[in-house]
């Protein structure tokens, strides 16, 4: 009999905790956290709410509307983090440069993050702010996954062209530390290799070691 991922049950019965502007507003950082990151119209909150089955993060038709670093519990020592949104929004330059500041502190603080997703729209991959994260992530040595969104805008074979495209892009300039899917949040594609990351990082095992 098969066994599910760990991580289904605790994804499922995901809550809001808390939003913080400021790195001192975060939860105590201890246990296990997990970070989405991406561009304000990469389809990161859709993502979320796909691999949590509920309506956690706020989606819009207005990309940047999340504004704080929104925390979700999966119990009490796991969570996952809705990082600001970039390049898109339509605010004050002074808010940008808040968020900028304030993102760059929690990323280079938090002791608790053991990896970051990150979402790319599979249209436009690899955008000013993804070689940002790519750079930051390599260099922090903190373990990047990246999610290559709204898959099911394209046809199989041009997300698969586009996936080994980007995937030897990202090798090329960054090495193997960086791992990268297709991901369908209408289609649900993807959700099982997302799974597999997410356990990893926070140290709960797969189906394939509790099966062995």
């Amino acid at each position: 009999m098969q066994l599910k991922n760990p991580i289904l049950g605790l994804c499922q019965q995901a809550t809001f905790s808390l939003s913080a502007a400021k790195v001192d507003q975060c939860p105590d950082d201890e246990g296990f956290e997990v970070a989405f990151a991406g561009r304000s119209n990469a389809g990161k909150s859709s993502a979320l709410n796909t691999l949590t089955h509920a309506s956690l993060a706020r989606t819009s038709k207005t990309p940047g509307r999340t504004q704080l670093l929104n925390f979700f519990n999966l119990d009490e020592e796991r969570r996952l983090v809705d990082l600001p949104g970039y390049g898109y929004a339509k605010v004050p330059i002074p808010l940008k440069q808040h968020w900028q500041r304030h993102l760059e502190a929690y990323l280079g603080s938090r002791e608790s993050l053991k990896g970051l997703i990150l979402m790319m729209d599979i249209r436009h991959p690899m955008t000013d702010f993804d070689l940002l994260m790519l750079d930051w992530s390599v260099a922090s040595h903190m373990p990047m996954h990246i999610l290559l969104t709204k898959a099911d805008k394209l046809t199989y074979g041009a997300a698969k062209n586009t996936l080994l495209k980007v995937q030897a892009e990202i090798r090329k300039g960054w090495g193997d530390a960086v791992s990268i899917q297709l991901f369908s949040a209408p289609k649900r594609l993807g959700l099982e290799d997302a799974y597999t990351v997410l356990a990893r990082w926070m140290e709960l095992p797969d189906k394939d070691s509790a099966e062995a």
